[in-house]
């Protein structure tokens, strides 16, 4: 009986499987994602080449500063109002034909004022002391009070500034010239670096600023407009036009700056900053 049932026991076979402990692990969903990754960055490229040089930019601008791209382009969807359409900016060929085309415009007013001065019977006679130019600002017409030869004022007398006659011939020409224009304007007042301290307290800050309103107010009498002055700024004398020799008279001078758009926009931003700052 033993013996039977030694012989009806179920015989258990064990296979052990071999091989294929790779297939069943990780490894393999790494490299295919890094082949899906390699994949959507070879077709973003290939997409972007074959965008305009607008769209380009953009990207460009998100890449370089992410926050201040996000800042400018204003609420997203998320928060319940699109982003306000910009018309995408100009090519830099036609950006270079824009400021070239908006130079040759101030150079021509330059000339016109020039002209004007040559053949005005008064500020014809002080044609020589008035300098006009064009700077990376715009136009730049210079007003310098002294010759290098003597120390005879042309446009203020020493510590005042009270415009003399010539003067006045010579802004009621600019100011008529550049009243015909849209650009804005900034008028600055220059000593030189000789004391002037008045009983007062009056120095040549206030003096350097007194002057460029002076040039200011009989501009806008002989036809520039009012809300083209946009700042009156006096500098005393840490901008001299001589600094090696800071008590030269020609270092006495009022510049008026014709502003170019590309200044302008910087000047904005520059308040704009400001005002933020402040807010802040």
């Amino acid at each position: 009986m033993a013996e039977e049932e030694k012989h009806n026991k179920p015989v258990i076979i064990k296979k052990k499987k071999k091989g294929h402990a790779g297939y069943h692990g990780g490894a393999w969903k790494v490299a295919y994602a890094d082949f899906v990754t390699a994949m959507m960055a070879f077709f973003l490229v290939m997409w972007l080449v074959s965008q305009s040089d607008a769209v380009k930019q953009a990207v460009g601008g998100y890449f370089r500063d992410p926050v201040g791209f996000s800042k400018k382009a204003g609420k997203g969807a998320l928060e319940g109002s699109a982003a306000p359409f910009k018309a995408p900016m100009p090519a830099a060929p036609d950006l270079q034909k824009k400021h070239q085309a908006e130079e040759k415009k101030l150079k021509t007013a330059g000339d016109k004022i020039r002209e004007a001065i040559e053949n005005s019977n008064e500020a014809g006679k002080i044609k020589d002391y008035v300098e006009i130019e064009i700077v990376p600002e715009g136009l730049r017409i210079q007003l310098i009070d002294a010759s290098a030869a003597s120390d005879s004022a042309i446009f203020f007398d020493l510590g005042s500034s009270k415009l003399k006659p010539w003067a006045q011939s010579v802004l009621a020409t600019i100011g008529s010239e550049l009243g015909k224009l849209p650009n804005h304007i900034i008028v600055e007042g220059h000593t030189d670096s000789r004391p002037f301290v008045s009983s007062n307290g009056y120095t040549n800050w206030e003096l350097s600023s007194d002057r460029a309103n002076s040039a200011r107010r009989l501009m806008e009498s002989s036809g520039l407009k009012g809300d083209q002055i946009i700042e009156i700024r006096g500098y005393a004398d840490v901008q001299l036009r001589l600094p090696d020799h800071p008590e030269d008279p020609r270092n006495r001078r009022v510049a008026i700056i014709v502003l170019n758009e590309a200044y302008e926009q910087r000047f904005k931003d520059i308040q704009v900053g400001n005002d933020l700052a402040g807010i802040e």
